[in-house]
Order: structure tokens, then C-alpha cells, then sequence
């Protein structure tokens, strides 16, 4: 035995007795070692960024927060919320200003219990959150606005979303009668640098000052979409991008007749796209979808309705050319009946994002949200800020059927979690009478959990009618995030013999 292998088994044992759970083998066993597959472990640590809710005096927001009870997470860990409240270099573009302050406040206690909190007037700031430990698994932050007059006005609500790189959202628009601000939230210690690209039905808008904007450490910036174009136009997709850093990215669309609400971001761009829970009594429907390749996609439009897939009459196809905006108005497509809309390549599969506009009520008593397309629901989703009454959870299965259960938490102020299973039916979209806390005072969350069967996909529904004025919002309900899988690993200090 040589020097150097002498000198590397010397440094081994030393390493071996320090970290105490090192295993030191020969390269005769390290080879006969097969790793065990990958196990799913709840997450550390979960960041999300709240937008700024509103520029309205007489805005009302609410916040609440919830962590689902994660088998595994230990009993140590905090969250909380944070203003973003970095003053900008004045490098943005369209920027809409608003003062700042003070935190909403939101102290989640415990998981498995919301923790709320409110605000009111036009000088709330974005927020930035961080969730450690046992609060970080599936943590969810829902931010609900209630705006009783003016553009935009009526109920508006969205997800904290978690910081990413690439956002997609197709039904964005700078009409004449339309507001819409993209919401860019930086969590970080440094300069983000975005880039956003506005996709017309004749492909991209021309723009000078749309990229390379800034955003500041820690800060919030609304930024009008109709500065970064020219001629207005009805049906756009905006493409949000970030050269270095990261960023929360949300739509704000206010219209000054059909009120308004949080456009979220599709899902990545897929052969085939699920956009789940129509409101049953929607009187108007709107289809917009983005090609973002070189090549045209041809889509099979068709609705989950209770009793299976139907075909819309005059909708049945969507041609969608490439890099250019498509929109197809389907109506009061779902007649009554809950309903879920299923795009599926016609032949060849091309990636596509695609959203809905969906308007209820009718004259000047109409309100408007947007439902994004999703990704499935895959080991478990939370909706949080529910209340026994104006909370509709929808689920659709749109190939084979399934299984799932559905828990209500424990509730804000008083109230005892309740489960529930629910059999979906393939092809189909239910309005499942979600459980509600026994003795519940305050609000709860909402878990779907899929238990069998095949892929399910679902949304919620909060619904609040004020003067006639029938308000809404839907946020979908992709996976929560809860647990990330870890490799099953050993640590093998032989390499350090090998020459």
C-alpha cells in the first residue's frame, strides 16, 4: 500500500468519526450498493410574494394563511409576512405609485389552523413571505379584495405565489375600457432585471421601453400594461421573463364596466390544457390562447360537464397560429351545469397556454374573474379564506375517474376539521359539497387529495353579492408543494481511496 493511499484512509476515518454518520467501504462493496428510490419528505422552507391588492381608497383586503399538518415536519419553524417597501431608482416604466406601510397582521400559530388578518385603503404594499419548518409545507397565502365601487370593482382574489423565472398569462388586455397592470415582486437581496413580451392576434407588439426594467431588492412594480404597447388591443398574452434574479408575477386586469380580479399565470405550455371550474350560472366565456413555438397548434375544444364530455356548438376547434394571440368567445357555454373546459391537440401535439375571461350577472350587474389553465392536483392541494356560505370547490377528471379526499380544517376562530371522499366520474366536473368545520367561527382551508384513480384537476370559488352586483373569484388549485422527493443516500468516503 503507497503513501498516498495510507495518507487518504487516514483522512477517511478522520472525516468519518467527525460527521458520526459517515460509512467508509471498499470500491468492492461501494459497487454492489444500490441506491432505494426516492422518497417524498416534507419541504424546509416555502417563499411567497403577495401583490399589492388595490389602488382603491375604499378597498377592503383580507389575508389568510395556512399550513396543512404535514407528517414529518417537526415541531420547530415560524412564518410571516413582510411589506415590500424598497423605494424604486425611478427605472420602471408605467409604475403605478401607492404609499407604503405596515404589514397586514397574519401570525400563523399552528398548522392545521388559518391565521387571518385585514387591511383597507389604497396603501397597502406587496407583501414578501417566508415559511420555515413546520410551517413551510403547503403553506398558502390567499389574498381576497373586496372594491365596492369604480374600475374594477367587485371581488377580487389570488394565491401568494411562490418567486420563479417565467411567467405566461394569455388573456391580458390594454382596450380601452381595460386597466391591467402586471405585478412584479422582487424577494431578494439583489436587482431583478425583467424582460415582458405583449402577444397580439398579429403576433408581438413592438415595444422600446418593455425591456430590461428593474425591479429593487425587497420591492413591489405594478407596471400599466397599455404603456408598453401602442394601439390597444382586446385579447393579449403576456410573456413575463427574468434575465438575473427572481420575481412574483401576477396580472392585475380593472375594467371600467364588468369590474375585474387577478389573472394568475397558465401552467407551462402543453399538448393539452384543463381549465377547471366554471361558475354553473356564467353568462359569458372567453377562450384566449398562445402558441408560444414556431409551429400552429390545432385544439379540440370540449366541456366536463356533470354527466361527461361535450363539444360546444360553433366552438368545436380552436386554431391558434403560432407567436400569435387566439381568443374564441364560447358564451353561457356551460348552461346551467357545473363545467370544466378540456383542450386536446386534434393531431399532433403543439405546446399551448390558454386562460378563460368568464363574466357573470348581466347590463351593468356584471363581474369578472379568470381561470387560468392548471396543472393536476398531484399529491395535494389547499385553498385557503373559505366560509361556510360562497365557497364552491370544483374537480373535474377528465380522462379516467378518481377518488379523493377533501378536508376542511379547524377554523380561524372556533371549529373542528371534518374529511370527506368524493368520487369523480371521467370525463366529468363536479361541484362537490365540500365539508365545512363542525362549530365554525371564522374561516378554513380546503385540502383535495387524490386517492385513486386517474389525474384530477379543481378549483374554488368565492362568491360575494353586493347591490345586485354578483362579485367573484376562482383560483385554481395546482399542488401545493408540500413535500419534495430526496434520493435515498448513503454517504461513501471510498471514493477518497480510489487513484
Amino acid at each position: 500500500m503507497n503513501r498516498t493511499t495510507l495518507s487518504l484512509i487516514a483522512g477517511a476515518t478522520a472525516l468519518a468519526a467527525v460527521t458520526g454518520f459517515a460509512t467508509l467501504k471498499t470500491p468492492d462493496a461501494a459497487a454492489d450498493h444500490t441506491a432505494g428510490a426516492a422518497a417524498r419528505l416534507p419541504v424546509e422552507r416555502t417563499s411567497l410574494l403577495c401583490p399589492q391588492p388595490s389602488t382603491s381608497d375604499i378597498a377592503d383586503t383580507a389575508y389568510t394563511s395556512f399550513t396543512p399538518v404535514a407528517e414529518g415536519a417537526g415541531d420547530r419553524g415560524k412564518a410571516e409576512l413582510q411589506a415590500a417597501t424598497a423605494e424604486s431608482d425611478g427605472s420602471t416604466v408605467g409604475k403605478k405609485s401607492g404609499g407604503k406601510a405596515a404589514k397586514p397582521v397574519v401570525r400563523p400559530k399552528e398548522p392545521g389552523k388559518p391565521a387571518t388578518g385585514d387591511t383597507s385603503g389604497a396603501q397597502t404594499p406587496a407583501l414578501v413571505g417566508i415559511a420555515e419548518g413546520k410551517f413551510a409545507p403547503g403553506w398558502t397565502v390567499q389574498e381576497t379584495t373586496d372594491v365596492a365601487v369604480g374600475t374594477g370593482r367587485g371581488l377580487l382574489g389570488t394565491n401568494c405565489t411562490a418567486p420563479d423565472t417565467e411567467f405566461w398569462f394569455p388573456g391580458a388586455s390594454t382596450a380601452e375600457d381595460r386597466s391591467d397592470y402586471v405585478h412584479l415582486t422582487n424577494p431578494d437581496d439583489s436587482a431583478a432585471v425583467v424582460d415582458i413580451d405583449l402577444y397580439g392576434k398579429d403576433g408581438k407588439l413592438k415595444s422600446s421601453v418593455a425591456d430590461g426594467i428593474t425591479v429593487q431588492p425587497h420591492a413591489s412594480e405594478p407596471i400599466l400594461l397599455s404603456t408598453l404597447a401602442g394601439d390597444p388591443q382586446t385579447n393579449l398574452t403576456v410573456h413575463v421573463t427574468v434575465r438575473s434574479g427572481r420575481v412574483g408575477a401576477a396580472v392585475q386586469a380593472l375594467d371600467d364596466k364588468i369590474g375585474g380580479d387577478w389573472l394568475a399565470a397558465s401552467t407551462d405550455p402543453a399538448g393539452t390544457l384543463v381549465l377547471p371550474g366554471i361558475p354553473k350560472d356564467a353568462t359569458s366565456v372567453r377562450l384566449v390562447a398562445f402558441a408560444p413555438g414556431d409551429t400552429d397548434a390545432d385544439l379540440k375544444v370540449r366541456l366536463a360537464s356533470p354527466t361527461g364530455l361535450i363539444t360546444p356548438a360553433g366552438s368545436e376547434t380552436l386554431h391558434v397560429k403560432a407567436g400569435m394571440t387566439s381568443a374564441v368567445d364560447l358564451g353561457d357555454v356551460t348552461r346551467g351545469e357545473a363545467g370544466s373546459l378540456v383542450l386536446t391537440p386534434t393531431d399532433s401535439s403543439v405546446p399551448v397556454v390558454a386562460a378563460l375571461r368568464v363574466v357573470r350577472g348581466k347590463g351593468d350587474k356584471q363581474e369578472t374573474a379568470f381561470i387560468p389553465a392548471t396543472a393536476p392536483v398531484s399529491a395535494r392541494a389547499t385553498a385557503a379564506d373559505n366560509s361556510a356560505k360562497g365557497s364552491t370547490l370544483a374537480v373535474t377528471a377528465p380522462g379516467e375517474g378518481a377518488k379523493i379526499k377533501v378536508t376542511a380544517s379547524a377554523g380561524s376562530a372556533r371549529g373542528t376539521a371534518v374529511t370527506k371522499t368524493f368520487t369523480i366520474k371521467g370525463g366529468t366536473t363536479q361541484n362537490v359539497e365540500a365539508p365545512v368545520p363542525s362549530g365554525l367561527k371564522g374561516t378554513y382551508a380546503l385540502t383535495v387529495e387524490p386517492v385513486s384513480g386517474g389525474p384530477v384537476y379543481a378549483s374554488r370559488m368565492l362568491a360575494s353579492t353586493q347591490d345586485g352586483v354578483p362579485g367573484f373569484t376562482v383560483q385554481t388549485l395546482p399542488d401545493d408543494r408540500g413535500t419534495v422527493a430526496v434520493p435515498e443516500a448513503e454517504q461513501d468516503l471510498s471514493v477518497l481511496l480510489k487513484q
